[in-house]
């Protein structure tokens, strides 16, 4: 059976008037849709063979038709239109330009700040990530010394960005421990590629700072290795969400894991990526992620995504969401502020 034009207008309206309530969307309300367009009689046959198709899904005898998850991925391949060719509002723009006005350029600032605006924007939640790219390294670094018993590790990225961690020095530091630290690490630790930082590269370092000092050292090592941080905010928005609700221990327990979240919302090349719940493992039905790669110039690239429910707003949310990843892409770059 194939997909004409008809069935594809029906998903589509059945898309869009199920994302407005929840509620299945029976023939009636449908008509109206149309504006009397088509009969009754006529939509129930088309529902019928959407539901044969495995593009509609019956909850019960007499109710309407909700999208199956079959339903939602041919609407998103097949019938939304790109971001870029929705028009944004003159007044999304502003105030998402007003938002990025306002937010500290430092890339794990940015991040955390990026989303939690996106977030509140568009009550979904939302994730962004630190910037990345394969040759990322450490430039140089500082140790400060914090009270008596710890030092700052203070590591400045080839992209310009900071990372810091602490250590405790159990044996008490010094000015001149932290200065002779930071000579020892910006010999032997700056422009080393994560996968370079060998056993014995660092049990040299170790027995180089002595092994009271070995700590700052291993924070050092943390700060070379450490990867993309994923930033995850409106986490309140989900547990309204009744169809996302059931899975949301699910859901912070992956955003935990940096590595895990950078993976889950990594988009297909340039556009936006739509993953829905049911695809994930674990699957998640009824919830739906959508990401964008933002690009920060110098090969640098992180991205950006919301989290709902699979009948989220796509047609007024992706626009957003593309916009967001435009001027994140720029903020990170140093630009548009």
């Amino acid at each position: 059976m194939a997909m004409d034009a008809r069935k594809q207008r029906i998903l589509e309206a059945i898309v869009a008037l199920y994302a407005n309530d929840g509620e299945p969307v029976g023939s009636g309300l449908l008509a109206n849709y149309f504006d009397m367009a088509l009969s009754s009689a006529t939509l129930r046959n088309e529902m019928a063979a959407l539901t044969k198709l495995g593009l509609l899904e019956q909850p019960h005898t007499s109710a309407g038709r909700v999208p199956s998850p079959k339903g939602y991925r041919y609407y998103l391949d097949h019938l939304l239109e790109a971001p870029a060719a929705i028009a944004l509002s003159a007044a999304d723009r502003e105030n998402i330009d007003r938002l990025f006005a306002d937010m500290d350029v430092e890339p794990e600032k940015l991040a955390q700040s990026a989303a939690r605006a996106l977030a509140d924007y568009t009550g979904c939640a939302a994730v962004a990530t630190t910037p990345q790219a394969e040759d990322l390294c450490i430039a140089h670094f500082e140790v400060v010394q914090v009270g008596r018993y710890s030092a700052a590790v203070l590591a400045v990225t080839s992209a310009g960005g900071v990372r810091t961690r602490v250590a405790r020095v159990d044996t008490g530091l010094t000015r001149d421990d932290a200065a002779n630290l930071a000579q020892l690490l910006n010999r032997g630790l700056t422009f080393v590629a994560p996968q370079d930082l060998s056993p014995m590269l660092m049990a040299s370092m170790v027995l180089a700072a002595g092994q009271r000092l070995a700590p700052v050292v291993m924070a050092a090592q943390a700060l070379v290795t450490t990867g993309p941080q994923a930033c995850l905010e409106g986490a309140q928005y989900l547990a309204k969400m009744a169809d996302v609700r059931q899975n949301l221990g699910t859901l912070l327990e992956i955003f935990s894991d940096n590595e895990a979240a950078t993976e889950l919302i990594r988009p297909e090349g340039n556009k936006i990526t739509a993953t829905l719940g049911c695809d994930l493992d674990p699957a998640m039905p009824g919830a739906c992620i959508v990401s964008k790669r933002y690009l920060a110039g110098g090969g640098l690239t992180g991205s950006v995504a919301l989290i709902g429910s699979t009948r989220m707003e796509y047609e007024r949310l992706l626009p957003i969401l593309d916009y967001f990843a435009a001027r994140m892409g720029q903020s990170m770059a140093g630009q548009g502020q």
